[in-house]
């Protein structure tokens, strides 16, 4: 639905009695800050908080994903505790297969170094996981969360639909090279957003820089955890000889800006560091995020006919972050427009009856779903004959004055 076929009200969102101004000259979001030129077959930068994308070169590219594939490997772990179908005090009884020694397909691969028979806990072996990028590990676990590795990788799949990752199909628990498994840098930088919103406590052991099992220590393979430029807390390396050297990244600066990098492809170990710190430094140097709506504040109140309450506030279900070239916060406006003329009950919470816009000199550069922020139920027999009759009245009375 257009614009122009829907009942706007606008006015300047205000905060703390002064005008908030919260815009992005048109000359400036059509031409922006020069991205810097990355060298590798796909990347991608996106800010967390507002899912905007700030540069990119093919990022829809179906590519080997290698060890990006233990995000996902991750997230399930993390979802399966947060749900409480696993618990990390779990202990794990290793097989076979996760036996480096009697599995080929490990055989100088990324490992914790498992024997069959070891009882591991789960929190060692999701450390096992993201810290040391154990492939063993990945397998035990997989095994214990969903019974076989090929069940766990149909959750990987299933998440991967809910997520909307359309350019990813998982074969492994682990990620080494496999006919028909493929990811796209968009789809990293989606699940990686996904892992850091929905499981906050797996995503916080991405920033560990050591792990150690069995008396081998070894070192998270993510550089940037070690970055004096940056602060940077995770998430994961990859490389396989059909991947090239993948780099999933993400840092946070004092504003609370978060930034997601993702580099796909590079020609070397160096370099996928190197291009990864450049997105983020470019990033962070221009640009700013800021949340003007927050999830569940009221925006606007509006009249609702019909119902057992007269008012209805209105506003986001998810924060309205924005994301926007530094120095151009100066002239956004927030209004919105409600999908129909008047709103009837029954509402339902965060039902959507319309669109929150943030423009720029009449023009629309954002926006976000307008919700009912608390349900508002049928009233009585009366009570909608009243309310029909004072919207009777009152449309008459706004026709006459509106000639």
């Amino acid at each position: 639905m257009t614009i122009s076929s829907q009942f706007k009200r606008t006015f300047i969102y205000a905060l703390g009695g002064g005008v908030m101004l919260l815009a992005l000259p048109a000359a400036q979001a059509d031409n922006g800050p020069v991205a810097p030129q990355i060298n590798a077959k796909s990347w991608v930068l996106m800010d967390y908080n507002s899912g905007k994308i700030l540069t990119e070169s093919n990022p829809d590219a179906r590519l080997d994903p290698a060890s990006l594939s233990k995000i996902m490997v991750s997230y399930v772990v993390g979802q399966a505790i947060k749900s409480g179908k696993i618990k990390s005090d779990d202990l794990v009884s290793v097989g076979n297969d996760a036996w480096a020694t009697g599995n080929p397909v490990l055989r100088g691969s990324s490992l914790m170094f498992l024997k069959p028979g070891d009882r591991v806990p789960v929190s060692e072996l999701n450390k096992g996981i993201v810290i040391q990028s154990g492939n063993d590990a990945s397998i035990a676990l997989a095994d214990f969360v969903a019974g076989s590795q090929d069940s766990f990788v149909n959750l990987m799949n299933r998440y991967g639909e809910q997520l909307k990752l359309q350019n990813t199909h998982f074969k492994t628990v682990h990620g080494l090279d496999a006919d028909g498994q493929y990811t796209s840098a968009t789809d990293m930088a989606l699940l990686s957003q996904a892992l850091i919103r929905d499981t906050p406590d797996e995503y916080a052991l991405h920033k560990e820089k050591e792990f150690t099992f069995n008396h081998i220590k070894q070192i998270n393979r993510n550089r940037l955890l070690w970055s004096s430029n940056l602060n940077v807390d995770g998430i994961k390396t990859g490389f396989t000889s059909g991947a090239g050297y993948n780099l999933v990244s993400s840092a946070s600066d004092s504003t609370g800006m978060r930034l997601i990098a993702v580099v796909m492809g590079a020609p070397s170990d160096r370099i996928r560091f190197s291009e990864s710190e450049s997105l983020l430094t470019w990033g962070f140097r221009f640009f700013e995020t800021l949340t003007p709506i927050k999830a569940g504040d009221a925006f606007t109140s509006q009249r609702v006919w019909f119902g057992d309450e007269k008012m209805v506030p209105l506003g986001v279900a998810e924060n309205a972050s924005l994301t926007m070239p530094k120095g151009q916060l100066k002239n956004l406006k927030a209004s919105f427009t409600l999908t129909n003329k008047q709103l009837e009950a029954p509402l339902a919470k965060n039902q959507v009856v319309g669109t929150v816009d943030f423009s720029l000199d009449g023009k629309v550069i954002e926006q976000r779903p307008l919700v009912a922020l608390q349900e508002v139920k049928e009233s009585g027999f009366f009570g909608r004959i009243w309310d029909f009759v004072m919207m009777k009245i009152s449309g008459l009375f706004g026709s006459i004055f509106g000639k």
